[in-house]
């Protein structure tokens, strides 16, 4: 199976059996992805090689306007998509596999948690996962330790408090914070 492929299954959002073929891609590909990991977050690189390293890692080319202060952790990579003028602050992790799409113009937080996976709720076939997509939009503030879940959609301009714990979508110009968030104002 190739990564292609991975993807169009993880982007279908129909739950992943433990052992399957799609389910040992899903552990190459985190193998994968902590090697580039560990080089990112043990040495000093510069602007450039953060954008490659990023580029390497998401099987994509990464915009010269992306930025971050690592460490940054995840265990796939390879269904990350950033847009534009992209700022990630230290700490971060993404688990990606079902998918993380991240608009222009976005400020993500030190330590925020984007977790696209979910297990089976049946006992008996727990380790089968669920994936479900988060989608940021543009001109989005993310703000320290913030964690988002699974099937959330974050609309444009929107502020995530610091601290909170997004289970749902968030409509465009909101501020939400809280666990879990809840909306505090429009701006």
């Amino acid at each position: 199976m190739t990564t292609a492929e991975f993807i169009d299954i993880m982007n279908t959002g129909n739950p992943i059996t433990a052992g399957s073929e799609t389910h040992e891609v899903m552990h190459r590909l985190s193998q994968e992805a902590m090697r580039i990991t560990v080089e990112l977050n043990n040495s000093y690189h510069t602007h450039d090689e953060i954008v490659e390293l990023m580029s390497e890692l998401t099987g994509v080319r990464i915009d010269d306007t992306f930025n971050m202060f690592p460490p940054f952790y995840t265990d796939c990579g390879k269904n990350l998509r950033m847009g534009k003028r992209v700022f990630i602050n230290s700490g971060c992790k993404f688990q990606d596999q079902g998918g993380i799409v991240i608009g222009d113009d976005v400020l993500v937080g030190h330590n925020c948690v984007i977790a696209t996976l979910d297990h089976a709720m049946d006992p008996d076939r727990r380790g089968d996962m669920v994936p479900r997509p988060v989608k940021i939009g543009n001109k989005v503030w993310i703000g320290a330790n913030v964690t988002i879940l699974g099937g959330v959609t974050v609309g444009d301009g929107a502020i995530l408090a610091a601290g909170a714990v997004v289970t749902r979508d968030v409509a465009p110009r909101t501020v939400v914070g809280g666990v879990p968030a809840r909306v505090i104002k429009t701006i």
